[in-house]
């Protein structure tokens, strides 16, 4: 992979200004991500994905038994939320997408591919890319498949409309030199989300609590904060050492500091 000079500098800067973000804030920063990698990308959206795969499955699923659990864009709206419910439903009833199956195949790897490294010329034509990207201003996408682990894989997407050229495979090549040195951050944001460590992962009432927690909030602060009790509060933090499997907020710092390793 060749990448120009001037897009190893903008990286190299992106990864040290992303490397300044407290633990704490992984929503904040996965923000910061894909507003940079737009302006780098000349993009108008971005879309992280976190998904698990699923022990269980019948060995007929398409996708292996690999389900999105977290989908968050730069730029929502109910259009493209619908959209990616829609998505979730279908992959679920084992209709999928030729992209998404080739995608999916490369699980374990990083890779990264632009939509017409994904499928022929008639796919352009097909249902699926009318609804999924051209309907919501989306002409031409670059996907990249970021492995976490064995059951954990991120998918980081940026999207160009219609009035902008196609990706092209210098810029494809330098969004894949931006986010393989990022392995390290979705790591993190897979953790915020429970999607590594814990069994179940957090409520959204429960992920206030550790976000108050990772942030050096005392106990009856976070309460405050959020809005409870004390000691509704005291029980969220019990619940979430035993998701994570830690005994003490020094240790669930150090297991965030540490991306889950």
């Amino acid at each position: 992979m060749l990448v120009t000079s001037r897009y190893a500098e903008l990286a190299q800067t992106l990864w040290d200004e992303l490397a300044d973000f407290p633990v704490a804030h992984a929503e904040q920063a996965l923000h910061f991500l894909q507003e940079r990698i737009c302006g780098v990308m000349g993009a108008q959206n971005a879309c992280w994905i976190g998904a698990v795969r699923i022990s269980g499955e019948f060995p007929e699923d398409p996708v292996a038994g690999w389900r999105p659990r977290i989908v968050s864009h730069l730029h929502s709206f109910p259009e493209l939320r619908e959209a990616s419910r829609q998505d979730v439903k279908d992959l679920e009833r084992g209709k999928v997408d030729l992209t998404t199956a080739r995608n999916v195949a490369g699980a374990g790897t990083f890779r990264v591919n632009r939509l017409v490294d994904l499928a022929p010329p008639e796919w352009f034509d097909s249902a699926y890319y009318r609804v999924t990207y051209r309907n919501k201003g989306h002409e031409d996408a670059i996907w990249a498949g970021v492995p976490v682990n064995s059951d954990a894989e991120c998918y980081f997407g940026v999207f160009r409309g219609p009035k902008a050229p196609r990706f092209s495979p210098e810029e494809r090549d330098a969004f894949g030199y931006i986010l393989r040195a990022l392995k390290w951050f979705h790591r993190r944001l897979m953790l915020s989300h429970g999607l590594l460590i814990a069994e179940t992962p957090p409520t959204p009432t429960e992920r206030k609590v550790l976000h108050g927690l990772l942030t050096g909030r005392s106990e009856k602060e976070i309460a405050a904060d959020i809005g409870q009790s004390y000691n509704t509060t005291h029980a969220h933090v019990g619940i979430l050492y035993r998701k994570f499997g830690v005994k003490n907020r020094a240790a669930l710092m150090a297991l965030w500091i540490s991306g889950g390793a």
